[in-house]
C-alpha cells in the first residue's frame, strides 16, 4: 500500500477528522455552505463530532461572499496548526492573495495534512502553491481553458470533482456537495450519506467524472431529451457554432420540430437561444477576466471583434469595453 493510500481520508474510519476551511472574500456562499453543511449534518445524524471542522480566513476577519454576506471565522489561518484536511474556498479575486508568504504557508500546511484541495477558484491558489504538479484537477467550467494554459503540467479535467491521491478539487457548489457526500460515504457508510442527502432533499444524480455543464438543465433531461440534447450540442460548440439545421440533424429531428420544441419550452427560436447562450458566456469573460476582446470574440464564435461588439451591445445595452469598465 502506498503512502498516499495509507493517508487517504476517503476510507472507512470512525475517528474524528480535523478539517480546516480557509475561506476567501469573493467566494460563493453556496460553495461555503456546500462544503460545510453536509459535515454538520453528518455529525448531527451520527451523534458525534466526527467531522471536527473550523473556518478561518487569511487575516482572521470575516470574508465577504459574492452576495455580500460575511462568513464568521474562528481566526487567522495558521500554517503550523495541525489539520487532517485543508480546503481552500475561493471565488473572484484570487490573484490578490498569491503572495510568496501565503503560498509558502499553504505548501507547509498541505505537507502536514492528510489531504488538501481547492473548491471552485480555490484550485487556482492550490495550483499557484505548486500542489497540483503532475496531478489531475478541475476547477469551475468558466476557468477551465485559462487554468489549463496557466498550469501545463496539470491534467486538467472538466469533471465535477477530482481526487488524486491527497489532493482534491471541485468545480462549484453542487460538485462540492457531491464531494462532501463522497467523503461522508467513504468514512461512515452509505446509510449516513443517504441520511445527509435526505436532510437537504438532495438527489445525487451525477458521478464525479461527469462533465460540468454550461447550462444546468435540472430535471429537463428527464422530461424532454430532445431539447436537452440540442442545448448540450450548443454548449459544446460555443466557439464554433453549429447551424440550426446541423443541430436538428444531430438530434435526429427536423429543423421545424426543433424550432417548435424551443418555442414551446423556452419561448424563443433555437437560433436566438444559441446566440444568447454565447453572449452570456462572453459576458462572463468580459466581467470576470482580463482576456482581450478579440480573444473573447473568437472563444464565443464571432467572426470578428466588431461583430461581437455589435451583438453584445444589442443584447446588453452597452459595448463589452463599457461593460468591463463598470
Amino acid at each position: 500500500m502506498s503512502k498516499n493510500e495509507k493517508l487517504t481520508i476517503f476510507r472507512t474510519e470512525h475517528s474524528p477528522l480535523k478539517v480546516t476551511f480557509l475561506i476567501f472574500s469573493g467566494a460563493s456562499i453556496m460553495c461555503v455552505a456546500s462544503a460545510i453543511d453536509p459535515l454538520r449534518a453528518a455529525n448531527r445524524i451520527v451523534g458525534e463530532r466526527l467531522f471536527d471542522f473550523k473556518l478561518v480566513s487569511l487575516t482572521g476577519e470575516a470574508p465577504i461572499t459574492t452576495c455580500g454576506l460575511p462568513v464568521a471565522v474562528s481566526g487567522r489561518f495558521d500554517a503550523s496548526e495541525r489539520t487532517d484536511m485543508l480546503a481552500v474556498v475561493a471565488g473572484f479575486g484570487t490573484q490578490n492573495y498569491t503572495t510568496a508568504a501565503f503560498l509558502a504557508g499553504l505548501r507547509r500546511a498541505a505537507r502536514a495534512a492528510r489531504a488538501c484541495g481547492g473548491i471552485e477558484a480555490g484550485t487556482w491558489l492550490v495550483g499557484r502553491a505548486g500542489l497540483l504538479e503532475g496531478r489531475a484537477a478541475t476547477t469551475h467550467w468558466e476557468d477551465l481553458e485559462d487554468f489549463t494554459a496557466a498550469f501545463p503540467s496539470v491534467d486538467v479535467r472538466p469533471d465535477r470533482y477530482v481526487i488524486d491521491g491527497p489532493v482534491f478539487t471541485s468545480g462549484g457548489a453542487a460538485p462540492t456537495f457531491d464531494l462532501m457526500l463522497h467523503l461522508i460515504r467513504s468514512r461512515l457508510g452509505m446509510a449516513v450519506a443517504l441520511d445527509v442527502a435526505s436532510v437537504f432533499i438532495y438527489d445525487q444524480a451525477r458521478a464525479a467524472t461527469d462533465v460540468q455543464p454550461l447550462v444546468s438543465l435540472g430535471r429537463l433531461d428527464g422530461f424532454d431529451p430532445r431539447l436537452a440534447h440540442a442545448i448540450r450540442l450548443m454548449e459544446a460548440h460555443i466557439d464554433q457554432p453549429l447551424a440550426v439545421a446541423g443541430i436538428a440533424r444531430r438530434a435526429k429531428i427536423t429543423p421545424r420540430t426543433l424550432e417548435n420544441i424551443f418555442r414551446k419550452s423556452v419561448g424563443e427560436t433555437p437560433g436566438a437561444y444559441y446566440l444568447r447562450l454565447r453572449l452570456v458566456a462572453a459576458r462572463k469573460l468580459v466581467t470576470d477576466t482580463a482576456v482581450p476582446m478579440a480573444d473573447i470574440a473568437a472563444r464565443t464564435g464571432f467572426s470578428s471583434a466588431a461583430a461581437f461588439s455589435r451583438a453584445f451591445a444589442r443584447s446588453f445595452g452597452k459595448s463589452p469595453s463599457h461593460f468591463r469598465a463598470k
